[in-house]
Formats: C-alpha cells, sequence, structure tokens
C-alpha cells in the first residue's frame, strides 16, 4: 500500500499529470531550456575540441545553475500544498480518518507533487547532450550533476511537505518553504560556482556526500511528518487545527511575538476587546486583527527569525567589509519583499469569493502593504544604522540612502498592489498568487537575468559600438569623429585597411578619447578605456560610410529600469570620497525611469481596482 497500491498516489498523479497546464508547462519548460541554449550556440565555423572548450563549460553550468534555481522555485508550488490542500477542501479528516498508514500518504502526496518536476528534469535531459560534443564537458560530469539536482529536488519537495504539514494555508506553507528552501539553493550554486574548475572533486561530492545529506534529511522531515498526521494537534470543524496563542507564545522556539507591544503591534495586533470608534475601516480592523493571523503566528515569526539571520552575515559583509557592496544588500531586501509581498495580498479578494462574502474592500490594500512593508523594515535598519553610525563611510552618501529606501517603499507598495490586482482578476487563490509572483519575477528579476546572460555569452556584448567588415577589411573610404568619455578625436580609414590596423589607430589616442578597439574576428568592438564595460561612445561620420550597431545586451539593458535591482546598482556610492569618479559611477535614467515607471503603474493598478468594484460589484467609494 506504500507504493503500487496506494490510493493518495494514484488519484494525485491522474488528476497533475492530466491537466492541460502540466502540457503547457513541460512545453514553455522545455521551449525555453532550448532557446537559451540556442541563443548561446557558438557561432563559430570552427572549434578546437583539443583545447578547453570554456564558453562549452560556461553553457553547460549556466544551464544547469538555470535549471537548479528553477526546480528551486517551482518545487513549493506543487509540494507545499500537498497537505494543506486538504485543509482547505475541508478534507483533511477524511484523510486522517482513512485506514492508510502516515507513511503511505506521506509518500503518496511527495511522489506525486515531485512526478510533474520529475518530467521536468528529465526532458532536458536530450538538450544538454547537445553540448556534450562540443567539449569542454563529460558524460560523467553530466550524469553526476543530475544525481545531485535528483537528490535536490527530492529535498527540496520534502521540505515543502513539511511546512504543508504545519500550516493550515497554502500560502502560509509556500512562504515558510521558500524561505528555507532559497538560502539552500544559493549555497548548492556557490558551491557549483566555485568548485567549477575542480571538476573530478565536484563530481565526488555531487555523487557521494551531497546526496547522502540529502537523504538523511528527508528521512527526518518523514519520519517527522508521519508522527504528526499519525498524532495531530487538536482538530475543529472542517478539520480545522485549533490554535492557542497563550500556549503557542509559551512553547514558543526562539522570537516571541508581544501583540501588545511596539513593534509587534504594527504587524501583529491583538485581537480587539472593544468596539470600534468611529470611521475606522471595518475590513481593515477585520483583517489586521482577525484574517490575517487568525491561526497562530509561527509562519510571521519563522519569517522574521530566518530573514534576520541571513540579514546578519550580508550586513556584515556588504555595509562594513566591503561598503561599495551596499546594493546588494539592498537587493537582498528587495527579494524579501518579492517573496512576502504578495502573500498578504493575493487571497484579499479571491478569499472573499471562496467564502462568499464579498463586500467593501477598501481595507485590503493598506491592511497587506502594512504586514508586508513592516516585515520588509527589520531589514531596512542595518542600512540606515550602517549610514548614521561610525565610521560614517555612508555619511557622503546621504542621498543614495534616501533613494534605496525610496526603491524599497515603492517595492512594497508595487508587489502589494500587482498581488491584490492579480486577486480581484482571478476567482482562487492560488492562480492569483502564482499569477502575482510570475509578474514580479518577470518584471523585477527577469531583465537582469538576460542583461547577465546576453553580457555572457553573445558577441561583443561589454562594447558600445559593433562595427562589421566581412573579411576583416575596410570596404569603404570614411572619415568620422569618436566622441569617447573624455573627448573626440578625428579618423579615416580607406579600402583596404584591416580592422586591426584600425583599432591600432584608436587605441593609440585612447588617452584624448577614453575609448579603446578590439577585434574580433570581423567585428571592431568600441568600449570605454581601461573598463570592461559599456560607456557613451559615439561616432559621428563626416564623410563616407563606417556603419556601426549596438549589441544586442546594449538593448537589453535599455529595459533593465523595470528592475528594482538595475535601481539599486544605478545609484552612485562615494563612499568618503571627495575627488574624482566615486567607486561606484551613478545611473540617474535608470533610476528615475524605476520611479516613474511605478508610480504611474500603481496608480493605474488601484484605479483599474476601483472601477472593477464599481462595475462589477457595485461597490461605491
Amino acid at each position: 500500500m506504500f507504493l503500487l497500491e496506494n490510493p493518495v498516489l494514484q488519484r494525485e498523479l491522474l488528476v497533475n499529470l492530466r491537466m492541460t497546464r502540466a502540457f503547457v508547462l513541460l512545453f514553455a519548460y522545455v521551449g525555453l531550456l532550448g532557446l537559451v541554449v540556442f541563443a548561446a550556440w557558438p557561432n563559430e565555423q570552427r572549434i578546437d575540441l583539443t583545447g578547453e572548450a570554456k564558453s562549452t563549460r560556461d553553457l553547460v553550468n549556466m544551464f544547469f545553475l538555470g535549471q537548479y534555481v528553477l526546480m528551486a522555485l517551482m518545487a513549493p508550488s506543487f509540494a507545499a500544498g500537498a497537505i494543506t490542500g486538504e485543509k482547505e477542501r475541508k478534507t483533511y479528516e477524511m484523510l486522517l480518518a482513512s485506514p492508510m498508514r502516515p507513511g503511505s500518504i506521506v509518500l503518496g502526496k511527495l511522489l506525486a507533487s515531485l512526478a510533474h518536476l520529475a518530467v521536468l528534469v528529465f526532458s532536458s535531459l536530450p538538450i544538454v547532450m547537445l553540448c556534450i560534443p562540443l567539449g569542454g564537458v563529460s558524460l560523467w560530469e553530466v550524469l553526476g550533476t543530475y544525481v545531485a539536482m535528483a537528490a535536490s529536488v527530492v529535498t527540496f519537495g520534502m521540505i515543502s511537505l513539511a511546512s504543508s504539514a504545519y500550516f493550515r494555508r497554502t500560502i502560509a506553507a509556500q512562504v515558510v518553504a521558500y524561505l528555507t528552501i532559497l538560502p539552500l539553493a544559493l549555497v548548492g550554486v556557490l558551491f557549483y560556482r566555485l568548485f567549477a574548475e575542480a571538476g573530478q572533486y565536484r563530481l565526488v561530492m555531487l555523487v557521494g556526500p551531497f546526496p547522502a545529506v540529502c537523504f538523511a534529511v528527508c528521512a527526518a522531515l518523514f519520519t517527522m511528518i508521519s508522527a504528526r498526521l499519525m498524532h495531530p494537534p487538536d482538530v475543529g470543524s472542517e478539520g480545522q487545527e485549533v490554535v492557542d496563542l497563550e500556549e503557542e507564545q509559551r512553547e514558543a522556539v526562539g522570537m516571541v511575538i508581544r501583540s501588545d507591544q511596539f513593534p509587534d503591534m504594527l504587524f501583529a495586533p491583538p485581537k480587539r476587546t472593544d468596539l470600534m470608534a468611529e470611521g475606522v475601516n471595518p475590513v481593515y480592523d477585520k483583517e489586521m486583527h482577525s484574517e490575517l493571523f487568525g491561526q497562530g503566528t509561527l509562519m510571521l515569526r519563522l519569517v522574521i527569525q530566518v530573514s534576520m539571520f541571513l540579514a546578519l552575515p550580508l550586513m556584515a559583509v556588504c555595509l562594513y567589509i566591503q561598503p561599495q557592496w551596499a546594493p546588494w544588500y539592498t537587493s537582498y531586501v528587495l527579494l524579501f519583499n518579492m517573496l512576502v509581498g504578495p502573500v498578504f495580498s493575493a487571497g484579499s479578494v479571491t478569499s472573499e469569493r471562496e467564502r462568499q462574502t464579498l463586500q467593501i474592500l477598501w481595507g485590503k490594500l493598506y491592511s497587506g502593504f502594512r504586514v508586508s512593508s513592516v516585515l520588509t523594515s527589520f531589514l531596512i535598519w542595518p542600512l540606515l544604522l550602517a549610514w548614521l553610525l561610525p565610521p560614517w563611510t555612508y555619511w557622503s552618501d546621504t542621498l543614495t540612502m534616501i533613494g534605496y529606501v525610496a526603491i524599497i517603499v515603492l517595492t512594497c507598495v508595487t508587489t502589494t498592489t500587482l498581488a491584490l490586482f492579480c486577486s480581484v482578476l482571478f476567482r482562487k487563490t492560488t492562480v492569483a498568487m502564482m499569477t502575482a509572483y510570475l509578474a514580479i519575477v518577470l518584471l523585477f528579476a527577469a531583465p537582469v537575468a538576460v542583461k547577465q546572460f546576453a553580457e555572457l555569452f553573445w558577441s561583443g556584448a561589454q562594447s558600445a559600438l559593433v562595427h562589421r567588415a566581412p573579411g576583416g577589411v575596410v570596404a569603404q573610404e570614411a572619415r568620422f569623429n569618436l566622441v569617447g568619455p573624455k573627448g573626440r578625436a578625428e579618423f579615416q580609414v580607406a579600402p583596404g585597411d584591416t580592422l586591426q590596423a584600425v583599432a591600432e589607430r584608436i587605441n593609440a589616442r585612447a588617452a584624448a578619447t577614453g575609448a579603446r578597439a578590439d577585434v574580433q574576428g570581423e567585428q571592431l568592438l568600441l568600449r570605454e578605456a581601461g573598463s570592461s564595460g559599456p560607456a557613451a561612445i559615439q561616432l559621428e561620420i563626416l564623410k563616407g560610410s563606417f556603419p556601426t550597431t549596438a549589441p544586442a545586451s546594449t538593448w537589453v539593458r535599455r529595459w533593465t529600469f523595470t528592475s528594482p535591482f538595475a535601481a539599486s546598482f544605478s545609484l552612485p556610492l562615494w563612499l568618503g570620497h571627495s575627488q574624482g569618479e566615486p567607486p561606484v559611477a551613478p545611473n540617474w535614467p535608470v533610476f528615475a525611469s524605476y520611479l516613474l515607471l511605478y508610480v504611474t503603474a500603481d496608480g493605474v493598478l488601484i484605479g483599474l481596482m476601483i472601477w472593477l468594484f464599481n462595475v462589477r460589484w457595485r461597490v461605491m467609494y
């Protein structure tokens, strides 16, 4: 009954794998991986297979790391609702009363949740096999990485299932699962990258100690979940667990939330024992005092403790040891808000629909924003302390610190508004939340990821301008001004001049223009002198024709203003330097575009929601 005749496994497999979204997700996943490999495929006509084939190794490493991160992101979405779904569908009591053993239930739920992920992982095997003939990576490395990836997916699924067993709502289980899995995934990515050159050692670790540790963690979690199903806590009607807040506070490990004290009362106020004052929004009061934390504070305590545990080493390294890395700490705060922001708003309207209690809902936006912003503010205080306390490294960067806070606040408003808008559009909480997460990832993370991919694999991606000449020889006479960061200079080329000769002339006057040139095959790459990155380099044609184009990464870079991460890295950091260029150069258009875009977008979304309430549900404001 554990495997072959497991009714839970059979039912879940029949339901999940036959859904339309399963086939759509498989098609999109394989298509995306294939598109990535196609875009990064070497474009040389001849490849030396006797060398190291570094480009191929980078491609395979990027392929596996990207797939590993995707698995870490998708595992909670499949497994975190395995048991909480039973509670939400009011079938939890029936499951507990069934003659099945707890181990059979856990195994069935786990395998059913991971079956789709297993199909996705192994469907990518033919794509990565295409890279093996290019050299640089062996078949054993590929197989060893797949073994480690399979062990990771099972571990991520078991962590998600454990979260599902300890919480009543799928959203809460997903948040805790993500906060646990993402740091582990980050450790795995760092290990894979750090030991990229030590292939033999990495292979031994991937097929030996790593699966053994995963097996031990899975066995411990399996035993814990089975014990909880065998001896469940008190359940009320319809299988809802009864939570005694006073007993929960007494038995709490680590942080204890005091609802009557500051700042805990900002995000978890005590239940109301008196009448509401005149003019108080009843929906907002109900959300804050009963709805959000009516089933205990375990999820809230875990979120705060895990986030602060991760923030401490990041604060020490990024704000004090390496102060020029301050944007990375801001990025961590933004990532945390991307994770928790939709949780408290994606189910605001859909939950009322599911309970058939749709009414005046203006307090929904503010309640979700208040909780997510207060939780995020716990991670902002290290940034403010680094600014205000000795040795005052950031005192000369006061405007930048204010900019960081503005980016974080606007991101809080945007994630909450976007999640609430999805809750208005869709009927189910899970659909609204996953749609909100997808939109946030596409807007915030995708532009930066595409930019990094372009700069890593596309030829000339780090240059500002690219001139292509067939055969590496100039075909037409031309005279032009090269305008660089430091100044301009006039150059002249004639038919028959090689690109190498043109590059030598440009580099000879690099001190005057601040620009230099490199040659790659049939391409002349123009970039900033003394830097590997692009700069504001222009060509003014005076005579003839000398066509140049911007590399694809330049076009991608122009769209990074939709990401708060790019906005954080666009602010300058002087770090006490009063002369010369700042250690971190500014890019004010990106910062200004980010603020303008999301202030406008948030206003439009709020206006649309009010219009929908007025038209669809006749709720007037």
